[in-house]
Formats: structure tokens, sequence, C-alpha cells
């Protein structure tokens, strides 16, 4: 039987391969007024969900980022996402075609914020360098 300490290192695991963190900031960031939420995120999306061994992590990343683009209001995680995808082996024009294919969905605006979105991420790599 798996311990919740096992969930919640495996979810930290991924967070910090696709964040490119030591210590992932959406955890620590709750940890003074919703820890448990902070928990959450670790051992269920990240531990349990995101770590699912169907698709690779790339792939994951891939629907994710198309998810939240077409919810049209999650630009902090969205942006989060298309840097982890990129974390995760995803190219830039994987990225911008998968936010491409959102605009049937979603709608042309929600696909053209999620590139700008892109772009910024794009951006703040390319001046890391």
């Amino acid at each position: 039987m798996e311990q919740p300490g096992e969930r919640r290192e495996r979810g930290l695991k991924t967070l910090r391969h696709l964040s490119g963190e030591a210590e992932p900031t959406v955890v620590a960031s709750l940890a003074d007024i919703a820890p448990d939420l902070g928990r959450f995120i670790a051992e269920f999306a990240y531990g349990d969900v995101l770590t699912r061994p169907e698709l690779d992590l790339r792939d994951r990343e891939l629907v994710t980022i198309g998810a939240l683009a077409a919810l049209g209001n999650a630009a902090p995680q969205l942006r989060f996402h298309i840097n982890g995808a990129l974390n995760a082996g995803c190219t830039r024009t994987e990225v911008i075609e998968a936010l491409i294919q959102i605009a049937v969905y979603a709608g042309f605006p929600a696909a053209i914020n999620a590139v700008e979105a892109a772009r910024e991420v794009f951006a703040a790599r390319d001046a890391e360098r």
C-alpha cells in the first residue's frame, strides 16, 4: 500500500522537473494560508494524475496547456505549464501548434491570448540565456 508521503514526493519531483525550481513556488506560496491546497496539488494533481504512465510527461503537458488555454482565465497556470512543456521536451513549435488547435473549440480570442502567454514565456527563457 502506498504511503501519502510517496505520493507527495512523486508529485514534488514532477513539479520540480516542470518548474525547474528546487522548491516549487506553487506549493510554497500556499504554506502560510492554505497548506492543504498545496498538499492536494502535490499529492493528487502532480503525484497521482500527472504521473500516470499512459502518456509521457511532454504529451500530458500539451494536453494541460490546451485545457488551460481553453479556459481563458488561467494565464498564470498556462504560463507555468508552457514553461513546463518546454522543460518536458516539447519544442516551441509544438506548443504553438497545440495552442492553434484550440481556436476551433475555444475560439480565436482564447487561442490568441494563449499564444501571447507563450510569447511571454519564450521571451523570459531567452532573457535567461
